[in-house]
Formats: C-alpha cells, sequence, structure tokens
C-alpha cells in the first residue's frame, strides 16, 4: 500500500474542514502533530455529538504511528476498538450487529450485517481510507481487553499494588507523600470510609505503616497491612502514644473490616491474573504497541476509583522512571472522566491525576480526558491543556463554562482569546463537527471527523468481551497450577501418606535455617518443616561495552532433595536481591517428614558449596540485550520489551529531529517551486483565453499538499496527497496552440517536472525515516554477561526448612513467602 505522505510524518489524520458559514465539508483535510499531545487534550461534547468517534480515531492514529495506549473505559465504548474487519465483508459484522436494530428495520441478522459492511466500506472511501488501512491499524497493534474483578477479560491482579515505589519516587518527598496519600485514600475508597487525610484516624495510621514500610523498602500486601494495623511497626503517631491515638481494641475492628473486604468472595478476582505491570500494558515482549483497554464498566463506583486510582499511581511511578523526551511516547486516555477529577471535590484519582497533567509532559507521555459535561472538569488543573476538541454541548451553561476553560487556557499561555468569536462557533457545531483549539496552531479550526476504521457498535457486553478475549484467556496459565510461594511443583504436593516425625537428628556441623512463618496456621491443620538446599551468593557482574557494573544477592533454594542428580543446583528457584525473614529455631511442635541421609551428611554441604559457585559460573549470567549493530544496551532493569521500548523512543527522538530539519530543508523549496508553476500558469492563461479553470486549480494545489503534511495541521486537497505528479502531466496537455502557448507550455511543464522531481526526492528521505521507529522490527540480540569465579562469593550453603500448613485431607499450603525487590 502506498501511503500518503502525512502517514508517514508523525501526524494524526482526524478529518476535514467543515464551513459552518455555508454548511459544507470542505476538501481540506485536517492534521494533528503527535507531538501537540504531549500537552494533552480534552474532549467534550453531549451524547451524540460525536466524542467517542473522534476519541477512537485517535487512538487509532496513535497505533498505526506505533504509540501505545493505556485506555480506561468506564461505559464500555472502547472495546469497539477490537471490531475491526479488513475483509469488510457481511460474515466478519454478522456477530457484532445489533440483531433488534435488524428486525426493526424488516431485515434478518445476516442482511443487516451485510449492509452494515457495505456502509462501513463506502464510509470509508468516502474519507480516502481503504480497506487496507484497516489491516495495517490491526497489524500496528497488540488490542487487549482488561477487567479488574471480573474475568470476562483479561483479568488483572493489583496484589502488587502496595509494592515499595522507586527510588526516584522514594527520594522525592513532595512524590512520596502524594504516593501514600492516593494508596491510601483508594483502599479506604474500596472500603467505603469517606476519610480526610488529615483528620481521619484511619488514613492517617495507614499512611504511617506505609511509610515506614516504603521507606524500609519492604513490599506490603492487603494481608501485611491488616496484621501491621493490629501491630503497627511505631509506638507513637506524632507526639502521641500509639494507643491513646487509636486504642487496640478499635484498631482490631478496623483490621477486621479490612479482612472482610479480603475474605468477601468478590474481592478474590483482584488477586488473580498477571500483575498490573505499565510496561506490559503498552508493550509485548516482541515490542509490539499495545492498546490496552481497561474496562471497569461492571465495578461498582467504590471499585471504580480503587481502581483508577490505583493505575494512575502505577503510571506515575512508571513514567517518573523514564528518561525525558520531547516525543509523544504513550497516551492515558480516559472516557468520561465524571467524578474522576471534579472541580471542587477531592476524590483519590484527582491528585495522582493532576500530577501527571503537570509533570507528564517532560517525559511524552499525552494524556486524553473525554466528558459529556463541561461541569465535570477541574478547568484550573487542565489551565496548560494544549489541544480542545469541543463538540455540540447541551446547555448554556456548558458552553459558558467550556468558554471560561479556554479563557483559562489563553491567559495560561499568553494567547489571545475571543470570546464572541468561539461562543458563536460552538452554537453552530452539529454531530461530528468539532472546533479544534491548538495552542500550537495559529488560530482554531472547525472540522468533522473521518470514519472510523472500527465498527462502531456502541458499548460491549461482558459476553462480548469474553468472546472477544477467549483465545487470550485460553492461553493464560491456570491459577490452580501455580503455588504462591514458588514454581516448583514440589510446593503443593499432597502429603496424606507422607511419614512424619519429629526433628531428625542433624550435626552442628551443617547450618540449619528456618524460614519465618508468615502466615497463620489454619484450624485444625498441622505444621510440618519440608527440607530444601539454601545457597546464599553474592555476585560481581562487570561489562565495559554495556558499562555495567554490578553486585547482585541471590538466594537459590532447591525446594526438595533430588538424589541421583548430577548437580542439585539444576533444580534451584533463584531469587534475587531476597528479603527473606528466619526464625531462631523451629517451632516446638511442628512435625518434620523422613528426610534423604544426604542431607545429614557435612562433607555432601562442603561439596554442594563448590557446585553452587561452578553453577552461578556457567548458568546463572546477567541477561541483557543489545542491537544489531552492538550500538546501544539494555541495562540491568531492562526486560527486552522495556528494551524495546526505550531504543524505539529514542529513534522517535531522532525521526522528529530529522523531521524538522526536513521540513526546514523543503518548506521554502517547495513553497518557490510553487510559486514558479502558478506563476507559469498565469502565463498560459494569458496565452490561451479557454485555458481551463479547474486544471488551473489542480496545479495550484500540487505544492500546498506537501506543505500541508510538513506544516502539521491540514492539507489543501485530499485527491493530491500523493498523486500530484499525475495532475501535473495531465494538466499540461489542455495546453493545444502553437507559437506563444507552446512555449508557455513548455515553460509551465519544465517547472511541473521539477516539482515533479522535487517530491519525489522529498518521498525519498520521508520512506527512510518511515523505517526506523516500529519497535517490533528493532533486530536484537541476547547479550549475556557472565561473572568471574572470583567475582562469586556463596555466603552459606544451609538445610532449609521451610514451613507448610497441612491440612486434614494431607495437602499442603506455605506458610512461607520470598519477598523480592
Amino acid at each position: 500500500m502506498t501511503l500518503p505522505n502525512y502517514e508517514k510524518l508523525g501526524v494524526f489524520y482526524l478529518g476535514r474542514e467543515f464551513d459552518l458559514a455555508a454548511d459544507k465539508l470542505t476538501d481540506d483535510i485536517v492534521l494533528y502533530d503527535s507531538k501537540d499531545l504531549t500537552t494533552h487534550a480534552v474532549c467534550v461534547g453531549m451524547t451524540g455529538s460525536g466524542k467517542t468517534g473522534l476519541c477512537l480515531s485517535l487512538l487509532e492514529e496513535a497505533a498505526i504511528d506505533n504509540i501505545p495506549v493505556i485506555a480506561i473505559d468506564p461505559k464500555g465504548d472502547l472495546g469497539n476498538l477490537l471490531l475491526t474487519f479488513p475483509g469488510m465483508t457481511g460474515e466478519e459484522f454478522e456477530p457484532w450487529v445489533d440483531a433488534g436494530e435488524a428486525r426493526r428495520k424488516g431485515q434478518t441478522t445476516a442482511e443487516f450485517a451485510k449492509a452494515t459492511a457495505k456502509k462501513w466500506k463506502e464510509g470509508l472511501a468516502e474519507w480516502d481510507q481503504q480497506p487496507e488501512r484497516v489491516a495495517m491499524f490491526r497489524d500496528s497493534c497488540d488490542l487487549a481487553i482488561y477487567t479488574p474483578g471480573s474475568d470476562a477479560g483479561l483479568p488483572i491482579s493489583v496484589v502488587q499494588s502496595f509494592a515499595a515505589p522507586n527510588e526516584k519516587i522514594l527520594n522525592d518527598g513532595d512524590a512520596f507523600r502524594d504516593r501514600v496519600m492516593s494508596a491510601v485514600s483508594s483502599l479506604l475508597a474500596l472500603l467505603q470510609i469517606d476519610a480526610d487525610p488529615i483528620s481521619s484516624r484511619e488514613h492517617i495510621l495507614l499512611s504511617n505503616i506505609l511509610t515506614v514500610a516504603w521507606q524500609q523498602g519492604r513490599n506490603m500486601t492487603i494481608p501485611e497491612i491488616i496484621r501491621e494495623i493490629q501491630q503497627p511497626p511505631f509506638q507513637k503517631v506524632g507526639f502521641m502514644d500509639l494507643d491513646t491515638f487509636f486504642p487496640e481494641k478499635d484498631r482490631f475492628g478496623f483490621a477486621v473490616k479490612v479482612n472482610n473486604l479480603l475474605a468477601s468472595p468478590g474481592f478474590a478476582s483482584w488477586m488473580q491474573g498477571e500483575p498490573l505491570n505499565i510496561e506490559r500494558m503498552l508493550v509485548t515482549k516482541s515490542g509490539k504497541p499495545r492498546i490496552s483497554i481497561m474496562s471497569i464498566a461492571h465495578l461498582s463506583d467504590s471499585e471504580r476509583m480503587f481502581f483508577v486510582t490505583i493505575l494512575l499511581n502505577e503510571l506515575l511511578s512508571w513514567m517518573r522512571s523514564q528518561p525525558g523526551t520531547t516525543s509523544l511516547r504513550a497516551i492515558l486516555y480516559m472516557d468520561e472522566v465524571f467524578g474522576y477529577f471534579p472541580p471542587t471535590a477531592n476524590p483519590p484519582s484527582k491528585l495522582p491525576m493532576l500530577t501527571m497533567l503537570k509533570q507528564a509532559r517532560a517525559y511524552g507521555v499525552g494524556i486524553v480526558l473525554a466528558t459529556q459535561n463541561p461541569v465535570d472538569l477541574d478547568y484550573k488543573g487542565l489551565s496548560n491543556t494544549g489541544t480542545w476538541f469541543l463538540g455540540r454541548l447541551q446547555t448554556e451553561r456548558d458552553k459558558a463554562r467550556v468558554l471560561d476553560g479556554l479563557e483559562s487556557v489563553a491567559g495560561s499561555t499568553g494567547t489571545s482569546f475571543d470570546r464572541g468569536e468561539m461562543g458563536q462557533i460552538l452554537s453552530g457545531l452539529g454531530s461530528r463537527k468539532f472546533l479544534l483549539h491548538n495552542v500550537h496552531e495559529d488560530h482554531p479550526v472547525v472540522f468533522q471527523t473521518r470514519w472510523a476504521l472500527s465498527y462502531l457498535r456502541g458499548p460491549l457486553t461482558r459476553q462480548q468481551i469474553s468472546e472477544l478475549m477467549s483465545e487470550r484467556k485460553a492461553a493464560l496459565p491456570s491459577p490452580s497450577k501455580k503455588s504462591p510461594a514458588s514454581t516448583h511443583p514440589a510446593i503443593s504436593t499432597s502429603v496424606e501418606s507422607m511419614s512424619v516425625s519429629l526433628a531428625p537428628s542433624i550435626s552442628d556441623s551443617i547450618t540449619q535455617r528456618y524460614l519465618a512463618v508468615a502466615k497463620p496456621l489454619p484450624p485444625h491443620a498441622k505444621l510440618i518443616y519440608q527440607p530444601g538446599l539454601l545457597g546464599m551468593a553474592k555476585v560481581h557482574y562487570v561489562d565495559s561495552k554495556a558499562d555495567v557494573d554490578l553486585w547482585k544477592e541471590a538466594a537459590l533454594i532447591v525446594p526438595e532433595y533430588f538424589e541421583n542428580t548430577i548437580d542439585v543446583w539444576d533444580e534451584c528457584d533463584i531469587h534475587w536481591s531476597p528479603d527473606l525473614e528466619f526464625d531462631s529455631s523451629a517451632d516446638s511442635v511442628a512435625l518434620y517428614p523422613e528426610i534423604s541421609q544426604d542431607l545429614t551428611k557435612y562433607n555432601n554441604f562442603r561439596s554442594w558449596r563448590k557446585q553452587l559457585r561452578d553453577y552461578i559460573y556457567r548458568d546463572v549470567t546477567l541477561p541483557l540485550w543489545t542491537s544489531e549493530d552492538k550500538k546501544v544496551y539494555s541495562t540491568p532493569k531492562e526486560s527486552e520489551s522495556g528494551f524495546r521500548l526505550r531504543v524505539a523512543q529514542e529513534l522517535r527522538d531522532l525521526n522528529d529531529l530529522e523531521i524538522e530539519k526536513l521540513k526546514a530543508k523543503y518548506k521554502s523549496k517547495f513553497q518557490t517551486a510553487r510559486d514558479r508553476v502558478i506563476r507559469a500558469e498565469e502565463r498560459v492563461k494569458k496565452e490561451e483565453a479557454q485555458y481551463k479553470e479547474q486544471s488551473y486549480l489542480s496545479f495550484v494545489s500540487i505544492g500546498q499538499s506537501i506543505l500541508g503534511a510538513l506544516l502539521g495541521r491540514k492539507i489543501a486537497s485530499r485527491t493530491n496527497v500523493s498523486k500530484g505528479a499525475t495532475a501535473m502531466r495531465s494538466a499540461g496537455r489542455v495546453v493545444k496552440e502553437k507559437g506563444e502557448i507552446e512555449t508557455a507550455k513548455q515553460k509551465m511543464e519544465q517547472e511541473q517536472e521539477k516539482l515533479h522531481q522535487l517530491e519525489e526526492e522529498f518521498d525519498a528521505e520521508v520512506d527512510q525515516l518511515e523505517k526506523r521507529i516500529n519497535p517490533e522490527q528493532l533486530k536484537l540480540k541476547s547479550y549475556p554477561v557472565r561473572p568471574r569465579k572470583s567475582d562469586i562469593n556463596v555466603a552459606d550453603v544451609a538445610l532449609l526448612w521451610m514451613p507448610y500448613a497441612r491440612n486434614e485431607t494431607g495437602s499442603l499450603e506455605p506458610l512461607f513467602s520470598f519477598a523480592t525487590s
């Protein structure tokens, strides 16, 4: 597919200009520079204004431009992005059309689907979009619908959401306090506790608990929060004793309320699924950009607030860990922002949203907020928002509210603002007509939105979401096959027939370690210690090419002893930067299984110590990645997908710089070439009175099509985006006269050919730019860094006792956890 120039220059195709005075759609294509979105955007329009179609088109353009998106969907409309049918056949549309609407039209579902497919194909064609562009969108990104608190779509776990934030936030006092306050507020909102951060005992207690834990680098889970509510790691709150500030009896009641939340059947779904990892939400392992749709229509108001706040905090933490950029790195889109960013109240979601609006520009994260009612938005918070898409509004009060917001933006940016003119424009907007006010452009423009590539069938039901995600869910590992403690199969074995006894006799020369019991023993269960091997080591990785000089601590655990194995460490699980808690001795009532005699011989432990050093040297490398030309290397903390995302962003920055150079290089050249063509055409017109005005106008538009693409907002003619040379050659044949007319014709054709050559030169350079920034196409190589033997310090090899609860049926449940950072 030959792409028009705008498809290659980092601009989004939104629609065409609309002449309100003439009530007529023009041929002027409206483009939006993707970099402008780093100053954020807001879209306002009542039901039926076309707001959803515009916003989905914006996300489609971002995907085509390899820009990932996290989209919060309170209504269920955004799943329409998955309804893309390049074949444009009735069979593709039939499962998704409304059977009830088909009956109302007197058609079968198949007939209605066929008519809908025809309508979509014709609609796309009217806006110069072919089915190939639908395929391009679908192939450009990975699309996924997540349903927190439900298994309708892809489940997502929020257990890790109380993990300690990264170092940048820990070292930033304001950012750290904001993170603590919003995390506590979101949890209390889920508990339906209306807690003021200053006066609420619950809020202050939880804030202190998280502050202490996170400053110590400890990750917190809800069970650990429940335990520390009852026994906080401090004795004073401010200047008051803990029991005076929050008596033990009251703390227990508060802990019970949190525990009831954890124990409720509905909360179990919040603990399942893949972790809420922003990097994985933005890009696949292979580097393909993603549109991750967070569907929350099924949740209660308190659950929505909890999840949105958690998501915003995670995105904020990820954002602050990224290097700065002036290009668009990712988009956060929220549909129907009502209640999450109000002008007066302060829900938990408002603080992280406001922080992102203030800081995200420096990291290349664009925020797009949409709402039906202008009164839903805090316009003071949006005073620095650079782009406003304004559609049809419901009341004069709504219009006044929008004008107030625009006036505030104009005041903060120092731009001129004509309130009367804006008000008149807003009053004349109809369906799919929007006023685009962009502070990066000289003046606002009214346009009609293009036809969406996706089939806009309306909100999806949970069953429809389940159907769309069925293949993805089938590929997920079953929760029943996972152990909460380890991936090793020995963890969850039954011991119904296991012979148990008191502690075996072990030589004092063998070090024994007892993992701390981290969970209460269930009723009617017995405490049993299972044996394993523990190796503690410190490894130094050094590589000058990758600029790595790193010490890493590791705990290598073999959950059980495997006899007749050449190297027992081949069966180990590695836990990096472990925070293991040990008890000084075993519980006196604990039972033990029979253990291999090999685990009672000191010489074996000496051999295993030597084998551990050899194993680490041989198999425990630091996994890094490098580009094919080895010009850039990943950092030790980067995954493959994260490395691809970073390199792609660096290429995008370079690409944007080259585009700016390209604009500067060709702007004057095209202007000069166009002016020469126009003068030559005028000469021909003088010599030939019958020269066709239509042909003349086609020549004038040629240079403008290229110039428009370079300048960003619009292209003059939809029919001359990439076919200028054909128009020039055909128009040149109009002149048939001899003599002076022939001379003028030859001069005009010479100027046309120069413009044609300039266009080809321009296209060649654009083609080179286009190939750079798709992260999935980056050719990477694995680059493992191996430690030197002298840089491996084995601290200890011990007999490890791991506590389990054995229930009445004989199955085991681990009572320990491995906390790593």
